[in-house]
């Protein structure tokens, strides 16, 4: 093998670094235009966020899979506040399913527990959150939950539940079918002096979603999914018959903040006619 072969990846890398740094005040540019495009249209009301691709994004670097789930909440946090930034009411982010909960390995669902917990510590304590006055609400199913866990999240919910900022909702735990069995067994609980055929004979949609997790809140006009994935996975079922849906190519970790502003101006450029 000659020098010159040897020496070819070095050359070429190099190559991309030289390039890489010539574009990025261009790049910087373009996400500066970018943004003030996105600044003078409406935002979401609600946006819905399904945070993939944690374990994929650290096993392309050679990593253990739990390990992408530290990445994860690191921009996690990160685009929390790009939406408080842009003036965005409400959030809701998918970071456990039940299937995840039931199916995945007993140590990753440890190492998930734990992260939950600090996390929940974490964001009670948080300036954000407090500055901007953001209610926190964790949803989902948590009846399997260690007690450590619950507490956290009661605690958290507990030092925010007074504000009147921003709404955040952290799905954990969380299914759509399941959502929608508990907003039933709560509408038939409410009229438990009614016979089932006269409950039946009135029922309509509304009286459904009044009984679902995020009931106070508008559905999600935009969901946003990273990875690739092209489907909702069981995300918000019920709430998101009229969403605009966005699919990232990028892993969750991966997810930059000229991918957020691209979503955006997607869904700011759509004929949005919800049913009509």
């Amino acid at each position: 093998m000659t020098q010159e072969t040897q020496s070819a990846p070095s050359w070429r890398s190099q190559v991309i670094r030289v390039a890489k740094s010539l574009l990025q005040p261009l790049y910087a540019l373009y996400q500066q235009r970018l943004e003030t495009v996105v600044k003078n249209h409406a935002m979401p009301k609600h946006i819905g966020l399904i945070l993939d691709g944690n374990r994929r994004f650290a096993k392309a670097l050679g990593l253990d899979g739990k390990a992408g789930y530290e990445f994860g909440v690191d921009k996690a946090h990160e685009v929390l506040g790009w939406c408080l930034e842009l003036g965005i009411p409400a959030a809701t982010i998918w970071v456990l399913s039940t299937d995840n909960f039931t199916k995945r390995g007993q140590d990753e669902v440890q190492h998930l527990m734990h992260l939950f917990e600090r996390e929940a510590r974490n964001l009670a304590k948080d300036p954000r959150i407090h500055g901007n006055r953001v209610r926190v609400r964790a949803i989902g199913r948590h009846d399997l939950f260690p007690e450590d866990v619950l507490a956290s999240l009661r605690d958290l919910e507990a030092a925010t539940a007074h504000y009147d900022g921003m709404a955040l909702n952290i799905a954990v735990g969380y299914g759509g079918r399941e959502e929608i069995v508990d907003a039933v067994k709560k509408l038939l609980i409410s009229h438990k002096d009614q016979t089932p055929e006269s409950i039946a004979a009135t029922l309509e949609p509304e009286e459904i979603g009044q009984h679902l997790y995020t009931a106070d809140l508008p559905d999600p006009d935009f969901i946003i999914r990273t990875s690739g994935e092209i489907r909702l996975g069981g995300f918000m079922l019920w709430q998101s018959a009229y969403s605009e849906y966005y699919f990232c190519e990028a892993n969750w970790p991966d997810f930059r903040r000229i991918d957020f502003l691209r979503a955006l101006r997607a869904y700011q450029a759509r004929d949005m006619r919800l049913g009509k």
